[in-house]
């Protein structure tokens, strides 16, 4: 079964930018699975951030639209999270999902703070 690393989460300050990525274990993965980034606060639910179809078709919860760009790369086997203009309210453990497949990273921790 394919994996998923995530890699790239830090401690920034609020207004910088950060780029997330999640990589797969399989070659072309990105081709032909809709990969989704969730984020989970202390203390709250897991929530959808944004997801990437096939298609190239992307869709954005309303709290990241305009700030945050889900993306993939060339070759499908690695999936991007554009993070710009950071507030504290990002901080959360941040996930890449296979929507279709059930597959969850691990997590990387973003965390926005003075």
């Amino acid at each position: 079964q394919v994996q998923l690393v995530e890699s790239g989460g830090g401690l920034v300050q609020p207004g910088e930018s950060l780029r997330l990525s999640c990589a797969a274990s399989s070659r072309n993965t990105f081709f032909f699975n809709d990969v989704a980034w969730y984020r989970q606060a202390p203390g709250k639910e897991r929530a959808w951030v944004a997801t990437h179809s096939v298609n190239r078709e992307r869709s954005y919860a309303d709290s990241v639209k305009g700030r945050f760009r889900i993306d993939r790369d060339d070759h499908g086997n690695t999936a991007y999270l554009d993070m710009n203009n950071l507030n504290t309210e990002d901080t959360a453990t941040y996930y890449c999902n296979l929507i279709h497949l059930g597959v969850w990273g691990q997590g990387t921790q973003v965390t926005v703070s003075l």
